[in-house]
């Protein structure tokens, strides 16, 4: 992927220009090859399993996003959401593989249904899902359904935050010298688990139809925060 600083003065430069796709991420703007491959290349049963998972784990990524964009710390260019997928794309991979079946099998699968197979997996493997991974703080594992707070541990010290994220965007912060302070997280956020293109979220976080959900390549496939693509989850094209 290149790096440009300006594509026309004052311009924002996104979309595919002459088989280069352009993107911007935090006011820089990259560009990367489009992909080649067929358009046979997505129908095959394994390209559909792929795709299958992939829209569970927007849509699970969607409903927990506000309290993502609080736990998590994003590298380089990347978001928060790149973040949680770059560590747990293996174990929802797994977690989601039976749901996958029966959604190409045709059935209908609910976000309610997408969050109890994830849940149950957690549960089994209380190590492998991180929801928190934020500078200067313990990890934080998920061990059963996402709990309603997230308890922040120093790495140093004796500081400690609670994390509560309601379904209105109001954060509320419980520092350790018992100090409480809350905000309002931006209201144009779309809480829609099922909208897989809204949530604008101020130009971070949306998600790309032209993703890849390639469960093989795990933690890596789209956790490339370096690279351009506000979105959900920000990776190659999908195949």
């Amino acid at each position: 992927m290149a790096r440009i600083s300006q594509i026309g003065p004052g311009r924002k430069t996104i979309g595919t220009i002459d088989g280069i796709t352009y993107v911007t991420r935090n006011g820089v703007t990259y560009a990367r090859s489009a992909p080649t491959m067929p358009a046979s290349a997505y129908n095959t049963p394994a390209a559909k399993l792929r795709q299958a998972i992939f829209k569970m784990v927007q849509m699970h990524l969607k409903y927990h996003l506000r309290t993502i964009k609080q736990t998590f710390t994003a590298a380089g260019n990347g978001s928060p959401s790149n973040r949680y997928y770059s560590l747990n794309g293996k174990a929802l991979t797994k977690a989601l593989s039976e749901l996958a079946e029966q959604y190409v099998s045709g059935e209908d699968v609910t976000i309610t249904e997408i969050e109890a197979a994830i849940s149950a997996y957690a549960a089994e493997h209380p190590t492998s899902i991180r929801i928190a991974s934020k500078s200067g703080y313990s990890e934080v594992y998920q061990t059963g359904p996402w709990p309603d707070t997230i308890t922040l541990n120093a790495l140093t010290g004796d500081s400690t935050v609670i994390i509560i994220v309601n379904e209105n965007g109001q954060q509320t912060t419980i520092n350790a010298d018992g100090t409480v302070t809350t905000s309002n997280d931006n209201a144009n956020v779309n809480p829609n688990p099922n909208d897989n293109q809204g949530g604008d979220d101020n130009g971070n976080d949306t998600a790309n139809p032209n993703l890849n959900p390639n469960p093989n390549e795990g933690g890596n496939t789209g956790g490339n925060d370096n690279q351009g693509g506000d979105d959900v989850v920000d990776g190659a094209h999908e195949g």
